[in-house]
C-alpha cells in the first residue's frame, strides 16, 4: 500500500481522464491520495472530486504565490468537512520575489501573516499541516517554533533538502518524498534523507509536477510513487515493502489517526 500525501488531482490537467489516472494508481498499490489546497478557485472542485472517490481526501490552504486567495470564511465552511484531513499548502517562498528589497520585504511579511493565520487555524480545529517552504528555511522554522505548530504536527512538502530543517522532526513534523529524489542531480536530497528518521519519512507525487525518472517531462501521476519508493529503498537499503509499509503507516499516523 502507498499513500500519496499531495497530489492536485484537481489541476486542470487530469480532468479529461481523472478516473483513469485513480485506477492506475489503485493497481499500482496506491490506495489513498490526499489533495492539498493551494489555490481557492478549485478548492470547490478537489472537495466535489473527494466526495465522488472514496480513498481521495483534501486539504484546505492557500500557497505562499496565492496569498489574495486567502479567506477566511472560506477555511471555516469546508475545515469541518469529513474529508478534509489538513490545512495546507501553506508556508514560505522567497524563491520568484519581485520588486524592490523593500517590495520584496513587504510580500515576506505578507506571507508570514498569512502563514501564522493557517497555523492558527490548523491549531484551532486540530489539523495536521502541509507546509511548503522554498528559500526560506529559516523563517519557516522560527515561525513553526514560535506559534506552536507542534501542537498538530505536519508534512514539510518542499523543503529543499536542507538540514537546517531535520530537527523539526522531533517535534511533530514529517518530511515528504518526491520524485526530486530520482534526478540525478539530486545530491542533497540523497544526503539528506539518510539523516530523516524513517518513522517521519512520507511519499508524496505533487502531480502533475516533479515527475519522477524516467518519465521527466510528462505529467506526473500518483502511480509514479513505485518510482519513488523504488529510490527511497534503494538509498537507504531497506527492503521495498519495508518502505511501503512504514511510509503508509506514517501517513495514516499523521493523517487519519
Amino acid at each position: 500500500m502507498i499513500i500519496d500525501t499531495h497530489i492536485h488531482l484537481d489541476d486542470n490537467r487530469y480532468k479529461d481522464d481523472l478516473e483513469d489516472v485513480i485506477n492506475r494508481a489503485k493497481e499500482g498499490g496506491v490506495e489513498r491520495f490526499i489533495i492539498p489546497g493551494a489555490d481557492a478557485n478549485t478548492l470547490e472542485y478537489a472537495v466535489e472530486i473527494a466526495e465522488k472517490y472514496s480513498d481521495v481526501y483534501f486539504a484546505i490552504g492557500i500557497h505562499p504565490y496565492d496569498l489574495d486567495g486567502f479567506d477566511e470564511k472560506i477555511f471555516e465552511q469546508y475545515v469541518g468537512h469529513k474529508k478534509c484531513v489538513a490545512v495546507g499548502e501553506c508556508g514560505l517562498d522567497y524563491y520568484r520575489l519581485d520588486g524592490t528589497n523593500e517590495e520584496k520585504d513587504l510580500e515576506k511579511e505578507k506571507q508570514k501573516e498569512i502563514f501564522i493565520k493557517q497555523i492558527n487555524i490548523a491549531k484551532k480545529y486540530k489539523k495536521p499541516l502541509i507546509i511548503h517552504i522554498r528559500d526560506a528555511s529559516q523563517d519557516s522554522k522560527k515561525i513553526l517554533l514560535e506559534e506552536n505548530a507542534g501542537e498538530v504536527g505536519g508534512v514539510l512538502h518542499c523543503f529543499n533538502a536542507d538540514e537546517q530543517l531535520l530537527s523539526l522532526s522531533k517535534e511533530g513534523f514529517y518530511f515528504g518524498i518526491g520524485g526530486v529524489v530520482t534526478f540525478k542531480n539530486a545530491k542533497k536530497l540523497v544526503n539528506v534523507l539518510p539523516k530523516i528518521p524513517t518513522e517521519k519519512l512520507l511519499v508524496e507525487t505533487d502531480g502533475p509536477y516533479l515527475t519522477p525518472t524516467p518519465h521527466r517531462g510528462e505529467r506526473n501521476e500518483p502511480i509514479y510513487t513505485n518510482f519513488i519508493v523504488d529510490k527511497i529503498s534503494e538509498i537507504l537499503k531497506i527492503e521495498l515493502f519495508e518502505v511501503k509499509k512504514i511510509t503508509t503507516q506514517n501517513a495514516l499516523k499523521l493523517f487519519f489517526n
